[in-house]
Order: structure tokens, then sequence, then C-alpha cells
């Protein structure tokens, strides 16, 4: 099993940015594609973007252009870079290995003014 630790979410105002990390335990962290999801009340959970192990990236077309995942495999961790955020980010953001059963606490972000 892995343990999972998100930090870095916060309320902030629109237009404002923000970083999140997920420090994952174990020694097989360089092997995963890693994702971003969030969940807002009343949503299904939705994946914000992912990361290969090589750095290959793919977004939500609704962060396209805003967010930016990144990886340090020497730190076994996880970054979301959240740029221009919008009321419609707001959301719990949990971290997730591909194909592993493991999932973080998750942190809130809230953007409002």
């Amino acid at each position: 099993q892995v343990r999972l630790v998100e930090s870095g979410g916060g309320l902030v105002q629109p237009g404002e940015s923000l970083r999140l990390s997920c420090a994952a335990s174990g020694t097989s962290f360089n092997r995963w594609t890693m994702g971003w999801y969030r969940q807002a009340p009343g949503n299904l959970r939705e994946l914000v973007a992912a990361i290969t192990p090589d750095g290959r990236t793919t977004y939500a077309d609704s962060v396209k252009g805003r967010f930016t995942i990144s990886r340090d495999n020497a730190k076994n961790t996880v970054y979301l870079q959240m740029n221009s955020l919008k009321p419609d980010d707001t959301a719990v953001y949990s971290c997730h290995p591909w194909l592993t059963a493991d999932w973080g606490q998750g942190t809130q972000v809230t953007v409002s003014s």
C-alpha cells in the first residue's frame, strides 16, 4: 500500500495561483503514471492532469493552459501548478498512482472572492 500526502491547498481569489504537492511513499514512484483528480460537492471525481514516468502529460480541457503537472522522481513527489484559478476549480484535489488502489486524503482548494 502506498501512502500519499497532498498539501498546498487553500482559499484564494479568482485569478490567483496555488501549487499542490503530493508526496508518495515506497520505491515504485518512478514507475507510476501519477494523476491529479478533483471532486466538487455533488460532482463525480474527475481527472485533472496526469504525468507518465518519463514526463508525458495530459490535461482536462477545462484546465489546459492554466494548470501544469510535473514530477520529481528523486523526491517521490508530483506537483500541480494552478494558475488563473476560477471559482469552478473549487474542489478537493487528490493524487493517485494509476494501476493502484491508493489515494491520498486530498487537499481543499477554494476559489472565491
